[in-house]
């Protein structure tokens, strides 16, 4: 096992907080003595189907530990994801079916493991556990915490100030959170800056089950494409790890400067050695953000895809952007319509090449919709049926489509 201290260094980067940061240590020199590893926990809630860079955040960090010799834990909220967490909310969160978290939790494994080891990572659910929870032992659990401090909250502590309706399960859910580290007896647990409450309950649910109450490792939130709120998937500012490649990359390259660099910090594997000698790059001049960013894209898509994907990404992006070609391989589509002429928002939208009609016809008014290499600006146009075009749409986005009857 490496050196505790060198440990310490590699765990402490990126890292946000540490608590308490004098039992990390301890906790090492114990895995040291008893000659086993920590045991290592991250949950992730499977509320929705891809995991996106800012998740990755935290996979990083488990991947080091793994490196490092211990026990990572992968935990799927497959119950907790059914409650769904209150976490920065205000108001009550829409419910999810069996079905749908179980059709989530199915990809979450696979694409996690395109960071860490499969054979070193256990991988288990916490509907093994709570489903099989007796009323009466919720009920115990419930008597554990209070009212009172689960007001401390400030989601909560907002809305009930508010008079906004804090439904009884969105109490539970920081308990059986924090009920998850008790069974899997956590040494120290992952998670993001805004988890804290639910990770420090933990805590306090193992003290109370007589157990060594476990390190807490928050993690920075990932900002997303906008640069300022959290990467999520329901403001449509996230990086998808499943995406294809030219849309990382694309998506990469449109990140602002400053954001640049915080993603180096927080989803790069490069040295901190290397990370300082790229920053002093960017100060002086002697290095272009763009081709930071293009290093950074090629580095991520490797990762996930090979570095041959990589290489043709870059190429792809080169030559749409710097040559304003076409990429060389354009996805041939054919779309039904049951009209003479088609309607060219409408055609956008069911293309997926937008996300409405309206948005549709703000992209034509915006100049950013082409076809066949000419400037669309009247968005009532309606092109003729059973032809095929190429249609560009904002700065990334080629499809070849057929229309038909």
């Amino acid at each position: 096992m490496v050196d505790i201290e060198e440990q310490i260094i590699i765990i402490s980067r990126g890292v946000s907080e540490i608590l308490p940061e004098n039992e990390l240590r301890k906790k090492l020199h114990q895995a040291v003595e008893e000659k086993r590893p920590l045991r290592v926990k991250a949950g992730f809630d499977p509320t929705a189907p891809d995991i996106h860079l800012g998740h990755t955040v935290l996979i990083h960090k488990m991947r080091q530990f793994q490196d490092l010799g211990h026990e990572v834990i992968f935990l799927i909220g497959d119950f907790t994801g059914m409650i769904g967490d209150p976490t920065g909310k205000s108001e009550t969160r829409k419910q999810m079916t069996t079905d749908e978290v179980q059709a989530n939790a199915g990809t979450y494994q696979k694409q996690a493991f395109k960071i860490l080891d499969p054979e070193k990572t256990r991988v288990v659910f916490n509907s093994n556990w709570l489903k099989k929870m007796t009323a009466e032992e919720l009920i115990r659990l419930a008597s554990k915490h209070t009212v009172a401090r689960m007001l401390e909250r400030e989601d909560f502590k907002s809305r009930f100030g508010k008079g906004l309706p804090i439904g009884i399960h969105e109490f539970i859910y920081p308990l059986i959170q924090g009920y998850d580290s008790v069974m899997l007896k956590s040494d120290i647990e992952i998670g993001g800056t805004d988890q804290k409450f639910n990770m420090l309950v933990g805590r306090e649910l193992q003290r109370e089950f007589r157990l060594d109450p476990q390190v807490i490792i928050m993690m920075p939130i990932l900002e997303g494409l906008d640069g300022v709120n959290k990467m999520s998937k329901s403001l449509n500012n996230y990086i998808g790890i499943s995406e294809a490649p030219e849309d990382i990359f694309g998506k990469i390259m449109s990140i602002s400067d400053e954001l640049m660099a915080r993603y180096y910090n927080l989803v790069s594997v490069k040295t901190l050695a290397e990370i300082e000698k790229l920053n002093n790059g960017l100060k002086v001049g002697s290095i272009h953000p763009m081709e930071a960013k293009k290093e950074l894209a090629m580095e991520i898509i490797g990762r996930f895809f090979g570095e041959d994907a990589a290489v043709k990404a870059k190429d792809a992006f080169e030559t749409v952007f710097r040559d304003k070609g076409v990429p060389d391989e354009i996805e041939l589509v054919s779309l039904d319509i049951k009209e003479e002429n088609v309607w060219l928002p409408g055609a956008l939208s069911s293309l997926k090449m937008v996300k409405s009609n309206s948005e549709g016809k703000r992209f034509i008014r915006q100049g950013a919709v082409s076809i066949d290499g000419k400037k669309i600006l009247d968005e009532n146009l309606r092109v003729e049926n059973g032809r095929e075009y190429l249609i560009k749409a904002g700065k990334r986005k080629f499809i070849r489509v057929r229309f038909k009857y």
